[in-house]
């Protein structure tokens, strides 16, 4: 016979372990950073006995040994208690005219698989490398000084503490550097750069900046394996403002991030020391930068996100936060208009039905008549005209413009290294190089057309893709040494211009760190010749991948009213009246997702009908805009074979969630279906109601979730509102 008391006592023991701490499940949600992050503020304070400088918000703890030289001890992540730091490295490292050289470090640990705070005491600097000097501490303050033009999911000014480290050389007089960290208030993230200021009297040549060296507890232990297969230390994710080559993903498109391998650490399990345990952070391609007399160079900015599951749902989540704290700009999501037009009237038209329909803005598409590279009176005179009509009736214009991918001339164009010959290693067939006299020219001409006519939106097709050149005559770089680095910060540039004049940048690369709004989501443009059918599946799959790490502002779809890279009338919605489920179930796919998609064409409605369609399907949006803006928890993947969706939440609004359900298939469906309400806030009952019909209540189970029938028409969708 079972004994009744002890299995009560087992199973409360183990439901206070599965919970956490002696935490209820309710005490958990509340304390989660994800769903109420306001406990959780930045402080950098020095420690009781002095000799340490502590950074910390209740999420993350980052500590400073400050004598006889700085260095980091002890990184450690406060939700999950996980310490990430197994040695002591360096602060940064330069290498300047050829010479290595350390900024801060101790030395002595000998047992490298760990650190224990009494070894630090008997720790020693060496005098060859930059000595600490000083500290100070002050407000963040915003990266980019974005000027808000369009609707925001945020708008609020991050806050959060810099702790600068000031260090000086004994050997290279002149040079100093200051090591900065970032520490915001209600998210587990530090932003790390460098800054090298020459005060000295001559110019020195910056081959090499690492600007973030962690000797990092390992992510698994293999007798055999090398630093490629095995497992890179997964509670931390970094991200700098390096990234680019057109992937539409981070991960694939990031320049600075390099796993080493320590043959220090000779505990290690694996027999040839390849574990990869020490993470170094610096652009590989940028070996000669010149610093001139009383010039600063800044490094590349490293994002920190410490990481405190598995969860691939909780790692997105946490990643999309960091985008909407540090580069709030990315969370603004206009409605506008892909125009494909011939003439002035086409515009005028275009114009007349987004303010008819509801859309807030209208983007002149490639192949359209708008040349922004024309900077003759003329043509300013008459964009400025059109720019002004639009403005009067409430609606922003803007323009693409097509950099990379297109062939200037050998002179301008990018200079392999390897041959000499203009375009032969461009990423993209042929590219100009933006440090030759016409990228400069371009630059310039793109700020004038902006500034003169009052455009408010600019799509950059073909944004700088990393290439290098050679060419030693091109007036914005001296070699290929710092080719890629002059280049990138000229694309930067222009992206800061904008985001400071309130200019609204679309851009197919990875520069939202940078003033970008929005990238692709990641499709294949060629599908978009498919029949329709197949496009409301694939594009219901691009939008379920793109949403683990970006938020739906971030990210747009397309949606071809016209021929567009092959296809026939089964691939178009033009005639749109003909069209009509069509049109709105690929309305309801991204606008239900929060995700802007480019409705190309010349038109918005051709009929009285369709004209009503977009005017209920935009009103349906702006009346849920808060909502549909907010994360995507992924539910089930499009597969053609049966109900697929996702559900927005949101612990802040009224409307707590809400879910999008699709049925592919030409049967009615009835289907049982689990809604996982956890990052709602909500924790015992749930109301759901089905578009405008009766709520019906719900209680939550034990995993925060609610399960109910629901029943959706061949090849159609509902919608539901949990509050």
């Amino acid at each position: 016979m079972i004994n009744n008391k002890k299995y009560f006592v087992f199973f409360a023991l183990m439901l206070t372990a599965l919970v956490g701490k002696g935490q209820t499940g309710n005490e958990k949600q509340t304390s989660d950073w994800l769903i109420n992050s306001k406990p959780y503020v930045a402080s950098v304070k020095k420690s009781e006995n002095g000799k340490d400088i502590i950074l910390s918000n209740g999420l993350l703890k980052r500590v400073f040994r400050l004598q006889p030289n700085v260095a980091c001890i002890s990184y450690q992540n406060l939700s999950s208690n996980q310490q990430l730091l197994r040695d002591v490295k360096p602060e940064a490292t330069l290498v300047i005219d050829g010479k290595n050289f350390n900024i801060g470090g101790l030395y002595g640990q000998k047992e490298h698989a760990y650190l224990l705070p009494e070894w630090i005491d008997s720790f020693t600097a060496n005098e060859n490398d930059f000595q600490f000097k000083s500290y100070s501490v002050s407000e963040i303050q915003p990266f980019i000084n974005w000027k808000q033009a369009f609707w925001a999911g945020n708008i609020k000014k991050s806050n959060g503490k810099v702790l600068t480290l000031n260090f000086q050389s004994n050997t290279l007089k002149g040079i100093d550097v200051a090591v900065h960290y970032e520490l915001y208030d209600g998210i587990p993230l530090i932003v790390k750069w460098l800054s090298i200021s020459n005060s000295s009297n001559h110019s020195i040549v910056i081959n090499k900046t690492i600007n973030e060296i962690l000797g990092l507890v390992e992510e698994e232990s293999a007798v055999l394996g090398t630093p490629e297969q095995m497992q890179k230390q997964h509670g931390i994710y970094i991200e700098t403002n390096y990234a680019f080559n057109n992937s539409m993903r981070y991960d694939l498109s990031d320049q600075t991030t390099h796993w080493k391998t320590d043959p220090a650490y000779t505990s290690q399990v694996n027999y040839s020391y390849q574990t990869p345990s020490i993470l170094e952070v610096y652009p590989e391609k940028v070996t000669e930068v010149e610093l001139q007399p009383n010039g600063v160079f800044n490094s590349v900015r490293t994002h920190e996100l410490l990481l405190d599951s598995y969860d691939r749902e909780r790692r997105g989540l946490a990643i999309r936060k960091m985008y909407a704290t540090v580069a709030p700009w990315t969370t603004e999501n206009p409605i506008f208009m892909h125009l494909l037009s011939r003439n002035d009237e086409q515009v005028k038209n275009a114009v007349e039905q987004c303010v008819s329909t509801g859309y807030e803005a209208l983007i002149l598409s490639f192949g359209s008549h708008c040349n922004m590279e024309d900077t003759t009176a003329a043509n300013i005179r008459k964009w400025k005209q059109l720019a002004q009509l639009a403005h009067q009736k409430g609606i922003k214009i803007g323009s693409y413009s097509l950099f990379s991918s297109r062939q200037i001339s050998d002179e301008d164009d990018v200079i392999d290294p390897v041959s000499g010959k203009p375009d032969a290693a461009a990423m993209f067939g042929h590219a100009p190089c933006m440090g030759s006299k016409w990228g400069l020219a371009y630059i310039s001409k793109l700020k004038y057309f902006m500034e003169n006519t009052g455009f408010d939106i600019f799509e950059n097709d073909g944004p700088y893709p990393g290439d290098v050149c050679a060419s030693t005559s091109h007036p914005g770089h001296s070699g290929l040494g710092d080719s890629q680095w002059k280049q990138i910060e000229l694309q930067k540039g222009l992206y800061h211009w904008c985001s400071e004049h309130g200019i609204y940048v679309n851009a197919p690369d990875w520069y939202l760190l940078d003033g970008t709004n929005k990238i692709a989501l990641g499709y294949r443009e060629v599908n978009f010749s498919l029949p329709r059918e197949q496009q409301k599946i694939l594009n219901r799959q691009n939008i379920f991948d793109a949403t683990w790490e970006e938020m739906p502002s971030m990210v747009w779809g397309f949606v071809p009213l016209t021929r567009y890279q092959g296809g026939g009338e089964e691939a178009v919605l033009e005639p749109l009246g003909n069209h009509s489920k069509d049109y709105e179930q690929l309305m309801m796919q991204y606008y239900g997702a929060g995700v802007q998609a480019c409705y190309r064409g010349p038109r918005l409605y051709d009929t009285d009908k369709t004209k009503q369609l977009v005017v209920k399907t935009i009103g349906w949006y702006k009346k849920y805009r808060d909502i549909l803006n907010s994360d995507i928890i992924h539910l089930r993947r499009a597969d053609g074979r049966d109900w697929d969706g996702f559900i927005h939440v949101n612990p802040h609004l009224k409307q707590k969630g809400l879910v999008m359900l699709f049925n592919p298939t030409k049967q009615k469906i009835t289907r049982k279906i689990k809604l996982p309400l956890y990052y709602t806030g909500l924790s015992t009952t749930a109301a759901v109601k089905e578009k405008d019909n009766i709520i019906r209540k719900y209680n939550l189970n034990r995993d925060y979730e609610i399960e109910l029938a629901v029943t959706i028409e061949p090849e159609n969708y509902t919608w539901l509102v949990v509050e």
